[in-house]
């Protein structure tokens, strides 16, 4: 597919410190979201500051994530960077909060921003599987997509399917799919996906003891 243009640049550059490169996220997005508000790719600092309004809390909307220490934040992240073909993860960020240790809101460069400054409020990932099918390709995987409670009404949920499905197109996917509950349907139609399918799951704790023989691995027919 072909790449989605930018009108402006983005407010963040790309660094060590961030998961991907922010050019990916087109700037139309960025002008769509509330004042004081940004989207970025995920950042090696969102485990550590602002522990309340973190990464990791605001998954938390989602279901159990569990005691996770700075570095074992750091060792998957580092994994997922040296991944960063295929793992697309984002935040976006209200920076309008009062400064904090971590740092001023802005740069040395006027038009830049620093990540971690304000609070994270939603989160989403796309992930890229590379098939045989179709030609070698490639399909954009929507997963995790978490906003605040504090936050509902702001169109924040519909800027983070944007931001990845615009991702999945620019790194050259054939589809974009996802997994939801029904009364979400509604919400992913008015995003643009269809209804295909069933979702199915099998859950390794719940049959530990089962043998081999006894998983049963439906084929779909037609991808």
């Amino acid at each position: 597919m072909a790449p989605i243009s930018s009108k402006t640049k983005s407010p963040f550059t790309k660094s060590d410190n961030l998961l991907f490169d922010p050019a990916l996220i087109p700037a139309s997005i960025q002008e769509s979201l509330p004042a004081g508000y940004v989207v970025r790719p995920l950042a090696r600092s969102d485990n550590q500051v602002r522990s309340n309004s973190s990464f990791l809390k605001t998954l938390e909307v989602l279901t159990t994530v569990g005691t996770i220490s700075d570095d074992a934040f750091q060792r998957r992240f580092q994994y997922l960077k040296e991944h960063s073909d295929q793992y697309f993860t984002i935040v976006i960020e209200d920076m309008n909060v009062p400064p904090t240790s971590a740092g001023s809101a802005t740069s040395s460069s006027p038009s830049l921003v620093t990540p971690g400054r304000g609070k994270i409020v939603a989160a989403g990932t796309v992930l890229v599987e590379r098939k045989f099918i179709h030609e070698l390709g490639m399909v954009g995987h929507i997963e995790d997509i978490a906003v605040s409670a504090d936050q509902q009404g702001k169109k924040l949920g519909l800027r983070i399917i944007e931001t990845l499905k615009a991702i999945g197109q620019q790194v050259g996917c054939y589809k974009v799919i996802l997994d939801c509950s029904e009364k979400n349907v509604p919400f992913y139609e008015k995003c643009g996906f269809e209804r295909k399918g069933v979702e199915m799951g099998w859950y390794v704790n719940k049959h530990k003891t089962a043998s081999p023989v006894d998983v049963h691995v439906p084929v779909q027919a037609k991808l």
